[in-house]
């Protein structure tokens, strides 16, 4: 079942698509849906991905498709945006081509995370613009990189790192791991022999190896952004 305003962006996306054969913009569905941030549309746009009723195409983050209507009951409440036409076409080609990507998003900034010996990461209140093109499906946030452990890796002090909230991943994948509970850092995450060990990328360190109740993951690694002085 979906919310009122999933049920809503939904819709809109739809009579976007068959009015022009482009998708909307993250500014338009904001402003449609009476958001506050474009934060707000990123959720609903993954939530509805999850669920199967949306996919976007790839590498072009205004480029959604519609793959199937949603359902009648839209949270108790008639939607805003209302269509001639209540069929869906899942395999409906867009009439034209989809703009070039730059919307932009803002999701959370958490403060630092280091990339050398662990150091707390400071849970704060702002916002980090961020574009579209960088993120997938799910919830993100972002970390300012301290430290110069993952330089190997082309991570480097100063850098943000755009992180998708998770608690599972794969050997060999670059994670935010929390150390007892108390510091966190940004990785290499490998399991070996019932330990995990924590890569760096910079010659200079060495691996860090903790009991498995030691460590919990909480995002891995899936953009930077960087900013020239």
């Amino acid at each position: 079942m979906l919310t009122r305003k999933q049920h809503e962006l939904l819709r809109f996306i739809q009579a976007k698509l068959e009015e022009s054969g482009i998708s909307p913009s993250f500014e338009e569905m904001k402003e449609a849906l009476d958001l506050k941030s474009k934060s707000g549309v990123h959720r609903l746009i993954s939530a509805l991905e999850e669920r199967g009723f949306i996919r976007r195409l790839p590498n072009r983050a205004r480029a959604l498709e519609v793959l199937r209507k949603p359902d009648d009951d839209s949270g108790g409440k008639s939607p805003r945006v209302t269509l001639a036409n209540e069929d869906v076409l899942p395999n409906r080609s867009p009439q034209l081509p989809p703009r070039a990507a730059n919307d932009v998003i803002e999701i959370p900034l958490h403060g630092r995370i280091a990339a050398g010996v662990p150091i707390e990461a400071l849970e704060g209140q702002s916002m980090l613009p961020v574009p579209a093109a960088l993120l997938g499906s799910g919830e993100h946030y972002a970390l300012e990189v301290s430290g110069d452990s993952m330089v190997e890796a082309g991570i480097l002090d100063g850098d943000f790192a755009l992180v998708k909230r998770t608690n599972a991943a794969r050997d060999g994948e670059i994670v935010v791991a929390l150390i007892r509970g108390e510091e966190a850092t940004l990785k290499y995450l490998r399991r070996e022999n019932g330990m995990v060990r924590l890569d760096p990328a910079n010659a200079a360190y060495e691996p860090q190896i903790y009991g498995p109740d030691e460590v919990e993951v909480q995002g891995k690694l899936a953009g930077l952004l960087r900013r020239y002085h």
